[in-house]
């Protein structure tokens, strides 16, 4: 994995706004509450090749990721995604990826629109249960930058954080589903 991405990810704001000791500059109070980590970790009954497979395909989603309305193209290495969950709202962003290693299982992009940030997914064979199956880490930092969303951001932090639990279980348990269906389906 090249690091130096990896390090520029977790020390640096997108805009560049750090103190003069490297960390962020979070003078706006709500800068803190329009920051969001999360981390969520599928445990999949397929192999790790064949999960990386369907998720290096972002293209797809769509077609069994019921939150992930809309995914098109839009460069060699790039595409805007349209999501929605629960909450009666739209994230639209462009993802443009930035590590694709099938060897190691990772996958990373940088996000930018709505929310700005990376995603990640490491992809594993899971241990335990016989070594049989698949764990796959999905690991996101983003800032929301859309401004209704951001004016939200302290009353209904909550819901956001829920809102994306959802997702994460809705796309865990769709992708079980679609690698439990022939593999001519995927």
């Amino acid at each position: 994995m090249d690091h130096s991405r990896m390090d520029h990810h977790s020390r640096t704001d997108h805009h560049g706004r750090l103190d003069h000791h490297g960390r962020l500059d979070l003078r706006n109070p709500l800068d803190r509450w329009n920051r969001y980590r999360f981390r969520s970790v599928w445990d999949l009954d397929a192999p790790p090749a064949r999960v990386y497979s369907v998720l290096e395909r972002t293209g797809d989603y769509p077609r069994w990721w019921p939150q992930v309305r809309e995914a098109e193209r839009t460069g060699d290495r790039s595409g805007a995604l349209l999501i929605r969950s629960l909450l009666p709202y739209e994230i639209r962003m462009t993802a443009t990826e930035l590590l694709r290693d099938p060897g190691r299982g990772l996958l990373e992009a940088a996000l930018d629109g709505d929310v700005e940030g990376w995603a990640r997914w490491t992809v594993r064979a899971r241990r335990g249960a016989g070594g049989r199956g698949t764990r796959a880490l999905y690991e996101q930092e983003v800032e929301v930058r859309s401004p209704l969303l951001r004016r939200l951001a302290v009353p209904v932090r909550p819901a956001f954080r829920l809102n994306h639990a959802l997702m994460m279980r809705a796309g865990r348990h769709a992708l079980a589903a679609r690698l439990a269906a022939s593999p001519e389906a995927v």
